[in-house]
């Protein structure tokens, strides 16, 4: 396989000074009428100017010669080379490519909406030209097929799967670093280099949305009561405790039980309690 090869170009400005010589030679050659200047220096003219080139920063030049690569000029300038070279210009800027969201099946099945930002720039110009067509659709599709492949490793959380370790909510960092790699490796044989790759939209798709939306609010009132009602526990034994410990009021079991569900439905309740006076006894 061959590799990218750095090609040495002959700076541009004396070629200009003979491009310069070329056209006073043809405005001599009319003025003597001269039927042999006038073609031999207007075929070395246009051969001269077609070999110029410019090579911008961050920007390349490869060179084809009849089907034969010949190298590529990488370093910004006024240059001129072979005027049979093809000359093909490729950006070595740092690019963006912001994916739109995307259905896809996440490691249990559940549709999700994914989409990402990958940072990338072209490395071996060589490459770029020649082992891919076109190399930028070739970015956008290997992109995105290396999303779709990360999706089915995770489940989206672990509300199904409570034995996934990483998920593609949570997973943060190590879920950008495997889809990074994935990126890599796909995009070696285009020699592209990958800067950043990391996961900027994720949801459930439409369809199971309000679906999933409902099961989170479930688990988080479910987790919101059972921290209520160990703190109400809490409290209620504490109470105990000092009713006896200070002696202010003798309860046998069935006092001690009325007591603990009434304030078990006091602190559980997700309503202000309505205090009823008891003008009696407590027997009453």
């Amino acid at each position: 396989m061959k590799k990218e090869k750095n090609f040495q170009a002959f700076k541009g400005y004396f070629m200009l000074l003979v491009v310069l010589v070329l056209i006073a030679s043809i405005v001599f050659g009319i003025m003597l009428r001269s039927p042999v200047l006038i073609p031999i220096a207007s075929v070395l003219f246009v051969l001269c100017l077609i070999g110029f080139t410019v090579v911008s920063p961050n920007e390349s030049a490869v060179l084809v010669l009849f089907g034969s690569y010949k190298g590529t000029i990488k370093e910004n300038g006024f240059y001129w080379v072979n005027p049979f070279f093809v000359k093909k210009k490729i950006s070595l800027k740092a690019r963006n490519f912001d994916s739109e969201p995307s259905k896809v099946n996440d490691k249990i099945g559940n549709p999700v909406l994914i989409g990402m930002v990958l940072v990338w720039k072209v490395e071996d110009t060589y490459k770029a030209a020649f082992e891919v067509d076109e190399f930028e659709r070739f970015v956008v599709v290997q992109s995105e097929a290396a999303l779709r492949k990360l999706a089915g490793i995770y489940p989206y959380d672990n509300f199904e799967d409570h034995d996934a370790v990483t998920t593609l909510r949570s997973g943060g960092e190590e879920v950008n670093r495997e889809l990074e790699r994935e990126i890599r490796e796909r995009l070696h044989i285009a020699g592209i280099m990958v800067i950043e790759a990391r996961i900027n939209y994720i949801a459930y798709a439409a369809e199971i949305a309000q679906a999933m939306l409902r099961r989170q609010q479930a688990a988080a009132i479910v987790s919101a009561r059972f921290k209520i009602v160990e703190g109400a526990v809490s409290m209620v034994e504490m109470a105990l405790e000092q009713l006896s410990k200070k002696e202010i009021i003798e309860l046998d079991e069935d006092k001690k039980a009325a007591m603990v569900s009434n304030l078990m439905v006091v602190l559980c309740s997700d309503k202000d309690a309505a205090p009823i006076v008891n003008a009696g006894t407590l027997n009453q």
